[in-house]
C-alpha cells in the first residue's frame, strides 16, 4: 500500500503510486532517458529528474528510493567504490524475504538490476565485482558503503529544485568496507577481451 505523506503528493510522483514492485520500479527506471550531462554535470532530485526525464546513476537510484519508500519500504542507497582512476556507481537496495537485490540506472549492459537472493550487502556487491572494469580491463571495485537511508538525511531530497550534491557527499563520506586486501588486488587478473567488449554495449 502506498505510504501517506505530504510530499508524496507532488504531481510529478505521480507515476511512482503505480510501481508497487521492485521489477517495475526497475521498468520504469530503465525507461527515463539516460542524462549525460552534456550541459553540465547534475544531482537533481526525483522530481526535478521526473520533469526532465533524463537520470544518471544516482539520480535513478533516488527515484528508485523514493518509490520504495512510497509503497512502505526503507529508502536504501549502496555505494558501489571504485579505484580512483574509474567512477562509483548507486544501487537502490531493497529486501524479499531476507534476501537483498538492487535496482540501479545504468547505460551500460552490466551493473544492472539484481534479484533478491543475496544473503547481505557485501555478497550483493560481489555480483557486480566481475563486471566492474575499465577498457583496459582492469577490475576496479573497491569497497562497498553500509546502507544509507535517506530518511535519516536532514535535507529535501525529494522536491528539491537545487542540485544534492551535500547529499552525494553525504553519501561518499558514509562509512565504507574494503571488499579486497592489498594482495587480492595485485593478483586480479584482466576482464578478458570479449568481456571488454560486451562491457562497451551502451545504450544511447
Amino acid at each position: 500500500m502506498t505510504a501517506r505523506r505530504k510530499e508524496f503528493a507532488h504531481p510529478e510522483l505521480a507515476p511512482l503510486h503505480k510501481l508497487d514492485t521492485p521489477a517495475k520500479i526497475q521498468d520504469f527506471v530503465n525507461a527515463i532517458r539516460v542524462n549525460h550531462e552534456r550541459g553540465g554535470e547534475t544531482c537533481t532530485s526525483p522530481v526535478v529528474t521526473l520533469r526532465r526525464n533524463r537520470a544518471h546513476c544516482m539520480e535513478g537510484a533516488l527515484v528508485a528510493a523514493l518509490a520504495l519508500w512510497m509503497h512502505g519500504e526503507p529508502p536504501l542507497i549502496l555505494d558501489l567504490r571504485s579505484a580512483r582512476d574509474d567512477v562509483d556507481h548507486l544501487v537502490t537496495l531493497f529486501r524479499v524475504d531476507g534476501r537483498w537485490g538492487g535496482i540501479t540506472k545504468t547505460s551500460h549492459a552490466v551493473l544492472r538490476y539484481r534479484e533478491p537472493i543475496y544473503r547481505d550487502v557485501r555478497e550483493l556487491t560481489l555480483s557486480y565485482f566481475h563486471e566492474y572494469f575499465l577498457d583496459t580491463g582492469r577490475k576496479t571495485l573497491r569497497q562497498y558503503s553500509s546502507p544509507f537511508d535517506l530518511r535519516t538525511w536532514k535535507g529535501d531530497w525529494v522536491a528539491s529544485e537545487e542540485d544534492l550534491w551535500d547529499l552525494e557527499r553525504a553519501i561518499d563520506r558514509s562509512p565504507h568496507h574494503d571488499l579486497l586486501t592489498r594482495r587480492q588486488i595485485a593478483r586480479l587478473r584482466l576482464a578478458d577481451p570479449i568481456e571488454i567488449r560486451a562491457g562497451k554495449i551502451k545504450e544511447r
